[in-house]
């Protein structure tokens, strides 16, 4: 499978948003501004109480938008009626983001895990991207979810994102076994992944190397926010997911 297209332009995380200037992350003032920019986009799919993907990145309302709540207590419609603070911007559905981006720039959409076996983000989503014909690849932290796609939509392009030490609180639900795996991509047997997406601080890496040098595939960093970032995870990686400046 040659990927040439999901490496062609930096990747604007979660949309080329800017706060200070009102344009908010995972919103559609944020994708409009990316593909202006002529980027290729990243952004975070939840799901809803009634099995809708959503694009937002945390589980719950609040960092960013009125309103509180887990996201996977609400129903869809709630979630499209929610506001985003100081702008006009509304939740956005998967097939809502597929409608505004159309193929204009390139989609790389991570599905948010809670890793509690629930696979109604990945069947979502496989059901709404068989329909869509524009560049999209799918990628997520949890093998389950990527394993699970592998075999839902096994011609759609697929990803794997990690990172070496897993440190963050939100991994403190994850057996020190789990976490191993995923920082040396030991399931790739059952993911068998099309790129990795690896975290741009913990390069270089030995399962990043192999996957790249070895078996040929697309490497991401993610996230760099400098310049200098860049040129430290371009010595190793193909392209870079952006924030906090123009890549």
């Amino acid at each position: 499978m040659r990927l040439d297209w999901l490496i062609a332009r930096p990747i604007a995380h979660r949309g080329l948003h800017d706060a200070a200037a009102g344009v908010i992350e995972n919103t559609a003032s944020a994708f409009a501004a990316a593909i202006a920019g002529g980027y290729a986009i990243e952004c975070d799919l939840q799901v809803s109480a009634d099995g809708e993907a959503m694009v937002h990145h945390d589980a719950a309302l609040g960092r960013l938008t009125e309103g509180g709540g887990r996201l996977a207590d609400k129903s869809a419609a709630a979630l499209q009626a929610v506001g985003f603070k100081a702008t006009s911007d509304r939740m956005l559905t998967l097939g809502e983001l597929c409608d505004l981006v159309a193929g204009r720039a390139t989609l790389a959409v991570e599905l948010k895990s809670h890793f509690d076996g629930d696979l109604r983000l990945v069947e979502r989503c496989a059901a709404v991207l068989a329909h869509y014909q524009g560049p999209i690849a799918v990628k997520s932290f949890d093998p389950a979810f990527v394993a699970t796609f592998r075999h839902k939509a096994p011609s759609l392009t697929r990803g794997i994102v990690a990172e070496r030490y897993y440190r963050h609180s939100e991994w403190q639900r994850l057996t020190q076994a789990q976490r191993r795996s995923m920082a040396h991509l030991l399931h790739w047997p059952r993911t068998r992944p099309h790129f990795v997406a690896y975290a741009a601080k913990d390069l270089p890496a030995a399962p990043c190397w192999v996957a790249h040098k070895v078996l040929g595939l697309p490497l991401l960093a993610w996230t760099v926010r400098n310049d200098e970032e860049r040129r430290h995870a371009l010595r190793f990686a193909d392209q870079v997911i952006f924030e906090g400046f123009r890549a």
